[in-house]
Parts: structure tokens; C-alpha cells; sequence
């Protein structure tokens, strides 16, 4: 069996789940990859527009139609860059400047220039502070108040300058749009009615020709696209709501390349002589959140809003179990907030570690407060209630399937302590609406198991437990963290950047608001007979290897 690793973009989420049975399974003018030449590839993701600016889940398909200035991938291989050839900072550590690929088209003709660019980020940027700001979607102002000025020197470079020094101007992953299609759309309509319809307008190797919300997407081939016309006729990419249907359309032939396997579905895949699976580290944290909250969107009870009570039921966690028989060993146990994959910043936090005891996390329930005062085998809290949590689980879109097994375990041990769960499985929109802030409808949850998968870099790592962030399902604050967090992201020396990160891990694992559980791998798969190209080194982060592909 041939492995490959895989990188991975962040920061796609996600709200309607649709068909689990997109139409192009059915469809015979899409019958055969070798026949037709098109690409088909299916993951779970529920896109619910092609407005970059007006929502977080749509990742896929945009990330094959447009293009990051630079991002993850063109900082990781040399060959996969994005709008920006090449870029520097000067010596002040705030003036950066990007040279844009000479002679670039978007893919209806019009020249791609540094003034699109410039446009792109001051079409966010001057919408700070207005009714309308431009905060709801993948393209969004995060990062661009540090900003002193952005500019196009020529067509070719395009320079921003930063009111204090961060590696934002590299590390941001909105996506560049072109200013001849977006100059004329209000702010009110980029962040809500306007919906980008097909075809789009970008630089990236594929172009959206078609959409139905809750089943696929259809591309074509950029014809100037900037390394020239892809050799493939086109992709379909299929959207799904769980990874049964991907495993089962890889064995067929009806897809061609599958996301975010189950380990039984990619061990069954592997014995297929004309597929290949790999798995590898990715930036996802699985966990375990306390809802915090008080007031509106609160928990059950306010025992969840106690340090005490949180770190008790980090002793009745097994990591090591949950990845043996939950994840059937692709994982990695969990520990802190950052991924043994983000190296330089990454710590087992072994000094400070939690071990898996019942009895000691029953001792410890006992010192905070929490008994079984009457005998009926359940803990009471403070208010003298007894305890009925209710944890939520489910994937959100664009994540790695969390496994019921898991849950499974942790509502076993927990039962064991005193402290009953009941659980509820969600799909992938109602997991975000129930898990949003309280003052957007969210809340009214006791415990969440889930997984969030994000961007590799400093500040990105630390969105988990930032005051008011949409990333911050557990609604958990502190004054020393936000602190941290707000240093980091004026910091550019890397080990500057990893000692913030390493403090700001430690607040979070002995304040516990998470319980990592673990690090899952991602296991993917693609097949061999109808496609040539696929490297070994398959990215999630861009448009890789999807523009260089070749028929078999």
C-alpha cells in the first residue's frame, strides 16, 4: 500500500448539509472518468454560497476558482504559488512587498493586476466600522486593522504596509477577486443577497460553471490560467454529509479522489489494487468543550463554568483508549491546542499532563463540591441539582467525520463518575447554529465533542480560545489569554511567535474550557486507472494537483 502526506487549508466551516447522493453519480454523461476526462472528487463539506465574502463554508469549491495572495501551500513548496510570484519585508518588519505574476488574466480575459489585489483587501478594509462591515464570510476584515496602507506601486507590485509588525500579510487566506466584477457590489450586498453566480471570474486552474447548493459543484479548465490550460475536461466536485458514500464511490469508479475517510473505509480501500490511500498529521484538534457561558445560550447547570469541575473530567478522559478504538489508531492522543504537525510550536505538555483515572477524577469532584449527597449514585452541584448533561456532537463541514465511538467512550466514563450524559448527533448546519455565540442564537448545550481543523499559523492556533471568537465553541474568556493572543499577532520572530503560543496552551489546559482528545490523521484516497499526476504530496490548501493532472 502507497502512502502520501497531505496539507491541509483551514479555515473552511460550514452551515447546510445537503444530499448525501449528488446527481453526477446518476448522471450517464458523467458516467467514466477515463471516458470523459473529468475529475471527480467528493468530500464533507455543505457549501451554501459562491460569495467568498458572505460565508465561511464554501472553501470548496472556491479555493480552485480563485487564488490567496500567497497562503499555506505557496510558503510551503515553491511550486505552488498563488497571486503573488514572490514576496519580501524590509528590514522595519512592516513594509511588505509582492510581485504579481507578469502578464496574469482572469479567466474571462481582463488583465489580473497588483490593483485587483489592492482592490480586494481595501474593499474589506474600508468596510471596518460600517453597518455592513464585511465579517461574515471567508473574506473578511480579520487581520486588516493592523494595516497602515495597501497600494499597487504598478501592475505588477503591490505593497502593504502594517502599523506594527505581523506575518498577516503572508499567512491571511482571503481569497483575490477582480475588481471589474466586484467594484459595483454594495457592502450590505456582498454580506448577504449577492450570490456570485457561475461562471466565476479568477486565476486559479478551475472555474465554477455550475452550483446546486447540497450536491456539486461543476468547474471547467481556466484557459489562462497563468501555467496554462489544465489537461483534465473539468471537475465535479460532490458534496456529502457523511463518508460512507465517498468510500463506496471510490470502490465504484464514480469518484476519482475522497476526503476524510473512516479508518474501516480506508483500511477496506486499501486492498483495491487500482486505489491508493495515504493518511498523515493534519492541523485538526478533536475535543472536548465545557459550555462556559452565563446568562443567555448557559449551560444546564454553572458547575461547567468551574475550572475545578473541568479539570476532574480531564481525569475521566482516556485519550489513548479513544484513539486505539475510536480512531482504530489514526490519531494521535491529545494534549494541548497545537498539532504535533505545527512542529515548531507543538508540546505533550508532559510536566503538566493529565492522567486518565476515575478515581482520581472522582476525588477530585468530591473536593470541588460535586457529590452524591443521597445515595442515588449522581453527583448534585453546588445548587444541589443533579447532574443531566447534555453533550452535542457532530462534524462540521469540511472537517474529518468525528466518530460516535468516541463519544461513546466518554459518555461511559463519565457515567461512572456520577455524572450522567445524554447525547444528541447533529448534522453539520445545525451543529454550527446550536454551537454559535449566545447573542447569534447559539447555546443551551452542556458538552460538545468535535472537531475543528485550521490554519497552521500562530495566531490561527489560538482563535480556539479567543474572547467572542466564532471559533471559541466553548464561549470560554480570559483577561491573560486574550492578552497573549493580542501580542502574538503583532509578532514576527518565529520564536518570539512559539513561546507566546506555548504560554497561551498552558492557560487553556489547566483552566480546561477543552479536552483535547486528539490529533486525527486525514485518510484519503484516490484512484489510479483514469489520472496521472496526483504527486506525493496532496494539498487541501490550494488547487493542488488539480492543475496538473493528465489523463491516463
Amino acid at each position: 500500500m502507497d502512502k502520501w502526506r497531505f496539507s491541509r487549508r483551514t479555515a473552511l466551516k460550514a452551515m447546510l448539509a445537503g444530499s448525501a447522493a449528488p446527481w453526477v453519480m446518476n448522471s450517464q454523461a458523467f458516467a467514466s472518468s477515463c471516458d470523459d476526462h473529468i475529475v471527480r472528487v467528493g468530500a464533507i463539506t455543505a457549501p451554501d454560497t459562491l460569495n467568498p465574502f458572505a460565508s465561511y463554508g464554501s472553501f470548496w469549491p472556491l479555493v480552485y476558482t480563485y487564488d490567496f495572495l500567497v497562503g499555506v501551500d505557496a510558503q510551503r513548496h515553491a511550486e505552488r504559488k498563488g497571486f503573488a510570484k514572490e514576496w519580501s519585508v524590509a528590514d522595519d518588519n512592516v513594509t511588505w512587498t509582492f510581485k504579481i505574476w507578469p502578464g496574469m488574466k482572469w479567466s474571462d480575459g481582463h488583465p489580473a493586476t497588483a490593483n485587483d489585489a489592492a482592490f480586494t483587501y481595501n474593499y474589506l478594509r474600508d468596510s471596518i466600522g460600517k453597518p455592513d462591515e464585511l465579517n461574515v464570510g471567508f473574506n473578511s476584515i480579520g487581520g486588516l486593522g493592523n494595516v497602515e496602507s495597501i497600494k499597487a506601486l504598478d501592475d505588477e507590485t503591490l505593497q502593504i504596509v502594517t502599523k506594527s509588525p505581523t506575518r498577516w500579510p503572508i499567512d491571511n487566506t482571503v481569497f483575490m477577486v477582480p475588481e471589474h466584477i466586484w467594484k459595483d457590489v454594495s457592502y450590505a450586498d456582498a454580506r448577504g443577497n449577492f450570490r456570485n453566480d457561475p461562471p466565476l471570474v479568477g486565476t486559479g486552474p478551475m472555474i465554477v460553471q455550475e452550483f446546486q447548493q447540497g450536491q456539486f459543484a461543476r468547474l471547467s479548465p481556466n484557459p489562462n490560467f497563468r501555467s496554462g490550460q489544465p489537461k483534465t475536461a473539468g471537475m465535479v466536485f460532490n458534496f456529502f454529509n457523511t463518508a460512507d458514500p465517498i468510500a463506496q464511490s471510490l470502490k465504484s469508479g464514480n469518484l476519482d479522489f475522497g476526503f476524510s475517510l473512516t479508518a474501516s473505509q480506508w483500511a477496506n480501500l486499501a486492498k483495491e489494487s487500482a486505489i491508493e490511500v495515504g493518511e498523515v498529521r493534519i492541523e485538526q484538534r478533536d475535543y472536548l468543550a465545557f459550555n462556559t457561558a452565563s446568562g443567555d445560550g448557559a449551560a444546564s447547570t454553572k458547575a461547567l463554568q468551574d475550572p475545578a469541575f473541568r479539570d476532574a473530567i480531564g481525569y475521566a478522559i482516556d485519550q489513548k483508549t479513544i484513539v486505539e478504538r475510536a480512531y482504530q489508531g489514526h490519531a494521535d492522543p491529545g494534549a494541548g491546542l497545537v498539532m504535533p504537525v505545527v512542529a515548531d510550536a507543538y508540546s505533550g505538555l508532559s510536566e503538566v499532563r493529565r492522567h486518565f483515572d476515575l478515581e482520581e477524577a472522582a476525588h477530585r469532584l468530591d473536593s470541588a463540591g460535586y457529590r452524591d449527597t443521597n445515595g442515588d449514585g449522581i453527583r448534585e452541584d453546588n445548587e444541589g441539582k443533579s447532574f443531566q448533561l447534555q453533550l452535542i456532537t457532530g462534524t462540521y463541514s469540511g472537517n474529518i467525520e468525528m466518530p460516535i465511538a468516541a463519544v461513546q467512550l466518554i459518555a461511559g466514563w463519565l457515567g461512572q463518575i456520577g455524572i450522567p450524559v445524554s447525547v444528541t448527533q447533529l448534522e453539520s448546519g445545525a451543529l454550527d447554529a446550536r454551537t454559535a455565540p449566545p447573542l447569534k442564537g447559539g447555546g443551551g448545550w452542556d458538552l460538545l465533542v468535535t472537531g475543528w481543523w485550521g490554519l497552521p499559523s500562530p495566531s490561527a492556533l489560538l482563535q480556539i480560545g479567543k474572547t467572542g471568537d466564532r471559533v471559541n465553541k466553548a464561549h470560554w474568556s480570559n483577561e491573560k489569554f486574550d492578552q497573549l493572543a493580542a501580542k502574538l499577532d503583532v509578532t514576527v520572530d518565529p520564536k518570539k511567535s512559539q513561546e507566546l503560543v506555548d504560554q497561551a496552551a498552558r492557560i487553556v489546559y489547566a483552566d480546561a474550557p477543552y479536552i483535547v482528545l486528539c490529533y486525527p490523521m486525514l485518510l484519503e484516497a484516490y484512484r489510479k486507472d483514469c489520472f496521472a499526476g496526483w504527486g506525493e504530496d496532496l494539498s487541501t490548501w490550494s488547487y493542488y494537483p488539480f492543475d496538473r493532472l493528465k489523463p491516463v
